[in-house]
């Protein structure tokens, strides 16, 4: 019937299954991977391709205002060897001809805050020199090869600039001995230590190219790092002794009011152990607590309490504390402050508080009186019955021991833990040292060895129990001794919370009861509030007169400009008379 056509057919075409919405999530994927990829490929900040391997070192150029060795306190040796430096930088020809090879590295070594980076950019800019700076941990990066690639740019910059001057601070980031740990010798950091020793002392000469490194772990650098050819010099940054502190006080102080009383000799002899940065930062919270009382001077008072502050913390005069702790905390800071007072040779006391300071519920703070750099036996010895002075002064005086001396019986343990296995103080143990140096993860080992059997062991724990239980006993002798002493000292804590120096020693010699050094404060803090207000006034008068004569000044320069100044507010009158 199909084929005589008896049978009629009729149909629609089907619809189709594609449409713009069918085929939008992938447009939007697409969208989404390009925009990812354009990302990526401006990453860097200046739209070129593929800026990872850019280095992130900032450029500073001599422009006149560089600091340079007038602008460092102290460190007078470590100038004089960084001063070689700058002299072949400026005058190379005088080297060359003698045939003398400039050191092609310098590694400065210090404890935090000495000042390693500052005489760096000093170096530069005496030498005035284009001074590159960058930190250790910029090399490192999530993306294999990285690092290496950063080095090698760093170096290709500074050969277009040469002479200049590199800084690497804290090298030890990137320079860590190689093969430690679990990583093996393939990761990433270790390409970038590989990459900066060749570009250090490679095939290709860096003339005119110094590093200077900045580390305070040297302990843990490659060998490879160290040896003559790539840092051919350590220069040490110590803690500055006396005469350092003293010219680093006149430094952070130059351009700040201080009152007459303020003196940079006694402030060096009150801050020994301290960093230039610990000063910096001691002398702006001094400025603070002047700024706080609206003071126009800094004076002693605030200086003395920005060092406590510093050391201690904030007080904590808020806190509510039980009569029974107070009493407590009284007797064991006076108990320290006894055993210091009665042992010959002691540190003098400086401060006595019961006043809580950060996690101490009051502090005795003693003050050497010349800088060490060495500890005796008699020392050591003291130093532990100086920490044992509190806790064997509630043993007499309360009927109970307490939790705060739980710090004093560690640091006295570890005094006499370094004097039996470190420094060979025992007799019975004879001249051998016990104590190992090794640390975690320096390429060696996983742990610290000990290197003595469990037989010494058990010598040595006897030994640093004989050494505290002598000094627990002659602890206990002297404050019996001294008991009137310590009863005034306890009970004077008591009435004023806080004793200085002086007024410990007369108490101490009974010069002075607890009443008379009571009334003497309260007529002390009489004559400082009167001091403040007047301080006060005094301040607010001349910043009113400061006001009056910008406001006099601005309207003056306003009638010029024909602006005119009415109740504070500033109105500009332009040509067509708008306002």
């Amino acid at each position: 019937m199909i084929e005589e056509n008896k049978i009629e057919l009729d149909s629609e075409p089907p619809k189709s299954e594609y449409s713009l919405l069918n085929i939008l999530p992938t447009i939007l994927m697409l969208a989404a991977m390009g925009f990812l990829f354009y990302f990526m490929m401006s990453q860097g900040g200046n739209k070129q391709a593929f800026q990872f391997g850019k280095n992130k070192a900032r450029l500073y150029k001599n422009d006149g205002k560089s600091i340079t060795f007038k602008d460092v306190a102290g460190l007078e040796e470590e100038k004089v060897e960084l001063s070689e430096i700058v002299d072949f930088l400026k005058n190379p020809t005088k080297y060359n001809k003698l045939g003398a090879r400039i050191p092609k590295g310098v590694l400065l070594v210090g404890q935090p805050g000495t000042g390693k980076t500052y005489i760096s950019r000093a170096t530069a800019g005496e030498a005035g020199v284009p001074f590159f700076t960058i930190s250790g941990s910029d090399f490192v990066e999530m993306f294999v090869g990285v690092g290496a690639s950063r080095v090698r740019d760093l170096f290709n910059e500074a050969k277009k600039n040469a002479p200049c001057i590199v800084f690497i601070d804290e090298i030890d980031a990137v320079g860590r001995r190689r093969g430690a740990g679990l990583g093996g010798g393939n990761d990433e950091r270790e390409q970038t230590l590989n990459q900066l020793l060749v570009e250090m002392d490679g095939f290709d000469d860096n003339l005119g190219i110094i590093i200077l490194a900045a580390t305070n772990r040297p302990d843990v650098l490659d060998p490879a790092l160290l040896r003559p050819g790539r840092f051919d010099r350590q220069v040490v940054i110590g803690m500055p002794d006396i005469k350092g502190r003293e010219e680093i006080f006149r430094l952070y102080t130059k351009n700040k009011p201080l009152d007459d009383d303020v003196s940079p000799e006694i402030l060096a002899k009150r801050t020994p152990g301290f960093s230039p940065a610990d000063i910096e930062n001691l002398i702006n919270e001094a400025a603070l607590l002047t700024a706080r009382r609206n003071g126009t001077k800094i004076r002693m008072d605030e200086i003395e309490e920005a060092t406590t502050k510093v050391m201690a913390g904030p007080q904590k005069k808020s806190r509510v504390i039980s009569e029974t702790e107070r009493k407590l905390t009284a007797y064991h800071e006076a108990g320290h402050a006894i055993v210091m007072r009665a042992i010959p040779g002691s540190d003098p006391v400086h401060q006595i508080t019961i006043i809580p300071r950060g996690m101490a519920g009051g502090f005795t703070m003693w003050l050497p009186e010349e800088d060490r750099f060495f500890e005796t036996k008699g020392h050591m010895y003291n130093n532990i019955k100086h920490l044992l002075g509190g806790r064997v002064a509630e043993e007499l005086k309360l009927d109970d021991i307490s939790t705060g001396a739980s710090n004093d019986l560690e640091r006295a343990t570890a005094i006499a833990r370094e004097m039996i296995t470190r420094y060979g103080f025992s007799e019975k143990l004879g001249l051998v040292s016990f104590s190992s140096n090794d640390e975690v993860f320096l390429g060696r080992d996983f742990s610290t060895r000990q290197n003595y059997s469990e037989e010494i062991a058990s010598e040595v724990d006897r030994e640093i129990r004989r050494v505290l239980d002598e000094c627990h006993a002659e602890t206990t002798r002297i404050l019996k001794e001294h008991d009137d002493a310590f009863e005034r000292v306890a009970q004077a804590l008591l009435l004023v919370e806080t004793l200085d120096g002086e007024q410990f020693e007369r108490l101490f010699t009974g010069e002075a009861t607890p009443e008379s050094i009571q009334a003497e404060i309260e007529s002390e803090n009489k004559e400082i509030a009167e001091k403040n207000k007047k301080e006060a006034e005094e301040s607010a008068r001349i910043e009113a007169e400061e006001k009056l004569k910008m406001m006099e000044k601005l309207e003056k320069e306003n009638s010029q400009n024909n602006l005119k100044a009415e109740d504070g507010v500033v109105i500009f009158d332009d040509e067509e008379g708008k306002k």
